[in-house]
């Protein structure tokens, strides 16, 4: 098959991908976007698991996407709508009643202890104000060390803004970023429920517990969802997920985006320590000035390109990233809408958090740091057909969760203890829901080596590698690759294994078009 010269190919048809792709083509390139699977999405993908029910592959909700990339590419004309917005997100408890929590003070709910909302309030308003500082480093392309005027003005930009934020919070952000999110949730709040809930948004998706340092970071990158400039609430788009990366696809190709599905890369062809293009695994190769890459680091690097192409340093810096994911996931086909104690209907349409304390939450992060899963998880629960009836027949519901920690490689092996898991994990959803059990049609379990195996993951780690403050903006995937071009002329990466990170946010993909157009030849 004869070659086509783009200016420009997208491999992977991810959400990044897709608005990167995007961007690109708006700026008069040519630019085509291969995705292996039959659909774009990749892990945002919205997928039937069973006749008649369909759910949100792995990411289940959307808090971080920045809303002027909704705006840019005017994703509300193609298809964008959203089925809840501001979901409150609800702590379950066995022992009191739930507590319920919403940036609408009309869906907040529960017993509060004395004194405590005061508390909980005044911290989220300290803890945004930090992550409206990562909200404005997480738009631009990072700068490096060295001496070049451009990257010594963003450098000294940064600095300005956390000096803006007044001596005391300065002060006080430099202080905790590094700490533990148990310590610093202690320091501030009584409430088990609360902290034991915060605490698990400070871990999901990472290999730490909340007794590790960098938790209080990874929890201010969740917050930036809440920074003034962000769409605020978690949102559900109608559809699922997917929904969102099909609008995303439509603008692209209305942008002049080619997208082909069912077309895997193979390899990254280089030539001379320039990209020359790819080839796709019915040999046909394609020619492109640049190859702009929305797999993971390792992927990219390691596999599709190769490390023959790379420098003996760079390539041991990119294969120490820490790959190896803990967040499983579970869809449950249920025929009618189980009971969660002391969950009202309103609050069963947000998001469900199994995480009583931070004990609760450390001891099942203890079972990771030896090959094993926690018996007793910690769990996000949605039920998306609440609020979108798309998803299910008449009458009958999806049920998905995030369930953490469930390593990637099981010291006793996953053949046989996959069923096993499953069974726990529905043990610990029915101490707070009785009557779940019964109501199961089907299930689908995905562990991180099924995520890898499916979307092409490496480790089946949601972010593409650990998030933290050693991962983080100049530094992330690793130094010498922090601005999303790689060391081999012509090639970039713009997925969530690079700046800023993982989360339906679509800012690594913009970011990496900026990228890519600051250093395309006329």
């Amino acid at each position: 098959m004869k070659s086509v010269r783009y200016d420009a190919i997208v491999v992977g048809g991810g959400h990044n991908g897709l608005v990167c792709a995007n961007y690109l083509a708006r700026a008069r390139q040519r630019v085509l976007l291969l995705e292996a699977a039959d659909q774009v999405g990749g892990a945002a993908a919205t997928e039937s698991f069973a006749p008649g029910f369909r759910v949100s592959s792995c990411a289940h909700l959307v808090y971080l996407f920045d809303p002027s990339i909704s705006a840019e590419l005017k994703l509300a004309d193609h298809g964008l709508v959203w089925s809840a917005v501001d979901l409150p997100s609800v702590a379950l408890s066995q022992e009191r009643a739930v507590l319920s929590i919403s940036s609408d003070p009309t869906l907040s709910a529960g017993e509060w202890m004395s004194g405590e909302h005061k508390r909980f309030d005044a911290l989220m308003a300290r803890m945004t104000r930090f992550a409206s500082v990562l909200q404005n480093l997480y738009t631009r392309v990072p700068p490096r060390l060295r001496n070049r005027r451009g990257d010594i003005v963003a450098l000294v930009q940064a600095a300005w803004r956390i000096r803006r934020l007044g001596r005391d919070d300065m002060r006080e952000l430099l202080r905790i970023a590094g700490m533990n999110i148990a310590d610093l949730l202690d320091d501030e709040l009584n409430d088990d429920r609360l902290k034991g809930m915060l605490a698990f948004d400070a871990v999901l998706g990472t290999r730490l517990g909340p007794r590790a340092p960098n938790t209080v970071f990874t929890w201010l990158h969740r917050l930036v969802s809440r920074a003034p400039a962000a769409h605020g609430g978690i949102m559900h788009p109608l559809g699922g997920v997917g929904a969102l990366c099909d609008a995303l696809s439509r603008s692209a190709q209305a942008a002049g985006v080619e997208i082909r599905t069912g077309a895997r890369v193979e390899s990254i062809m280089c030539d001379a320590d320039r990209v020359t293009g790819v080839r796709v695994a019915d040999g046909e190769e394609i020619g492109a000035r640049q190859v702009i890459s929305n797999a993971d680091p390792q992927q990219t690097l390691l596999s599709l390109l190769g490390a023959r192409e790379l420098d003996t340093e760079f390539v041991r810096r990119v294969r120490d990233v820490p790959m190896a994911g803990t967040a499983a996931k579970l869809h449950l086909a249920i025929d009618d809408l189980p009971t969660f104690v002391g969950v009202d209907p309103e609050q069963a349409r947000g998001r469900l958090v199994i995480a009583p304390n931070i004990d609760y939450v450390e001891r099942a992060s203890n079972a990771i740091k030896y090959g094993e899963y926690a018996p007793q998880p910690v769990i996000e629960i949605t039920i998306p057909s609440l609020h979108d009836s798309t998803l299910a027949p008449p009458g009958k519901h999806v049920l998905s969760a995030i369930v953490q920690y469930a390593p990637y490689t099981l010291r006793a092996g996953w053949g046989a203890h996959r069923d096993e898991f499953a069974d726990c994990v529905i043990a610990v959803l029915a101490e707070y829901a009785p009557d779940l059990p019964d109501k199961i049609v089907e299930r689908q379990l995905l562990l991180p080596v099924d995520i890898e195996q499916r979307y092409g993951m490496t480790g089946g780690h949601w972010h593409h590698g650990e998030l933290g403050l050693e991962r983080f903006w100049m530094w992330r995937p690793t130094p010498g690759a922090a601005q999303y071009q790689m060391p081999v002329e012509g090639l970039f990466l713009c997925g969530a294994g690079c700046h800023p990170g993982g989360g339906v946010m679509g800012l690594a993909g913009r970011n990496a078009a900026r990228a890519v157009l600051a250093t395309a030849r006329p």
